[in-house]
């Protein structure tokens, strides 16, 4: 019995080793042929494999999430909106009334957007923008914090006016002085406390004393940063503004805060289609920021005038336009004309240069001297570079030092010295062209 059963395990262990021995053969027969194909066609520079390792996801580094935001003695959680209160520094505390302002604070690492509306208190375009633009946020898909002050100049906005309650003009006297006038406290109070904690800047505005502005931004082209930011804002036109000292716009942009004003439309009243044109630029500015998804995408080409002068009346009496904002001119034409209703002599303004019309007066009794109609010269984006990096050398060459050691945030601007001081051009500028703006 030893003999079969000893047989039967030879047979057996035989037929086991020679099946994986038939395996082992042809693979080797195929990997010879493999090794043959790739001697004869080597592949250039072939890596040699590498292991293949498993990765703890919980391991890997994570972009830290927003913290809360302190802002106004108030902590804005991620991913919500609030409404806090900025109370001025006024007469007496007690009667003082808060400054409503709304925040949407994201979920997402991102820049802070700081938007003002309603410096000056006629201006009711920019309210309506900053309303319609911050209550379409959604905090909880928003990158970054959208700050938005409506209202500003509460007190000119109860009454209508432009101005103050003592009579000046806000946007002459910031970053302001916590010891100096009223209006300068205001002006101390609203940049310590919101602006100084913005990245970037959009002051909204209207045209003033019964003028309207074709809508557009007003920035520094000399300064790389804020034309990189300005391009953001869709097809919306930009104007070379370099400002003058006491905007807001001017001081954030000395203090490292990349800052444009945006114009649109007329004091008074609210124009749907000013109000459209602004929410859209920025709807297409917060996508462009990489903040938040734009509903309405504005991709035209964008308008630049590098110069640009109100034209004004020489006469006082009625005003009638014979054009009208964003018409294309030339040297020569009549934008409008000045008529004396007593004596019926008048007089025609005339286009000094070929342009366009990019702000105007609304029909109305003007006095001699009037701002009339804002004309500007459009430029290329290759001339507006090339202006742009002629200016900052000649800026690196200037050695003016400052003969002001008056407090400039402690009384108005003289439209004047502020257009002497602020006209550092590359080339010599047609008359007017770097005066104050009558409705910044």
């Amino acid at each position: 019995m030893r003999t079969p059963i000893r047989y039967l395990s030879v047979l057996l262990a035989l037929i086991l080793a020679f099946q994986p021995a038939l395996a082992t053969e042809v693979e080797d027969e195929e990997r010879a042929l493999e090794r043959q194909q790739e001697e004869e066609n080597p592949a250039p520079n072939k890596a040699s494999p590498v292991p293949v390792q498993t990765v703890d996801e919980d391991s890997l580094p994570t972009e830290e999430p927003p913290h809360p935001l302190p802002l106004l003695n108030r902590v804005v959680d991620p991913g919500t909106f609030a409404t806090l209160h900025w109370t001025p520094d006024q007469s007496f505390g007690s009667i003082a009334t808060p400054v409503p302002v709304l925040v949407a604070h994201g979920t997402k690492p991102g820049p802070q957007l700081c938007l003002t509306a309603a410096i000056h208190g006629d201006e009711l375009n920019g309210i309506e923008m900053v309303r319609r633009l911050m209550y379409k946020l959604e905090p909880d898909e928003l990158a970054g914090t959208v700050i938005g002050v409506p209202i500003v100049n509460l007190d000119g906005f109860r009454s209508g006016s432009r101005y103050l309650s003592d009579r000046r003009d806000l946007n002459r006297y910031f970053p302001g002085n916590k010891n100096g006038s009223a209006a300068s406290r205001v002006a101390h109070s609203l940049y310590s406390n919101i602006v100084s904690h913005c990245d970037y800047l959009v002051d909204l505005h209207t045209g003033s004393q019964k003028r309207v502005n074709l809508p557009q931004l007003r920035a520094d082209l000399d300064k790389p940063e804020v034309v990189e930011f300005a391009k953001h804002f869709g097809g919306m036109t930009v104007l070379h503004s370099p400002g003058v000292t006491g905007m807001l716009r001017d001081a954030a942009v000395k203090d490292g805060i990349v800052a444009v004003t945006m114009e649109a439309g007329g004091p008074n009243r609210l124009e749907t289609q000013a109000v459209n044109y602004g929410v859209q630029a920025l709807e297409t500015l917060l996508e462009n920021l990489q903040m938040q998804k734009a509903s309405r995408f504005w991709s035209a080409p964008q308008p630049v005038f590098f110069e640009s002068e109100w034209i004004r009346a020489d006469q006082g009496g009625i005003l009638l336009a014979e054009v009208k904002l964003n018409d294309k001119v030339k040297k020569g034409q009549i934008l409008g004309t000045v008529t004396d209703p007593i004596s019926n002599t008048g007089s025609a303004i005339i286009a000094p240069y070929n342009g366009r019309v990019l702000g105007m007066a609304v029909n109305q009794v003007i006095h001699a001297g009037f701002a009339a109609f804002r004309i500007g010269e459009e430029k290329s984006t290759e001339e507006v570079e090339a202006q742009a990096e002629k200016a900052s050398k000649e800026k690196e060459k200037a050695q003016q030092p400052s003969g002001d050691t008056g407090n400039a945030q402690d009384r108005p601007a003289n439209e004047g010295e502020t257009a002497k001081a602020n006209a550092e051009t590359p080339e010599p500028a047609p008359k007017g062209k770097k005066e104050s703006d009558p409705s910044e």
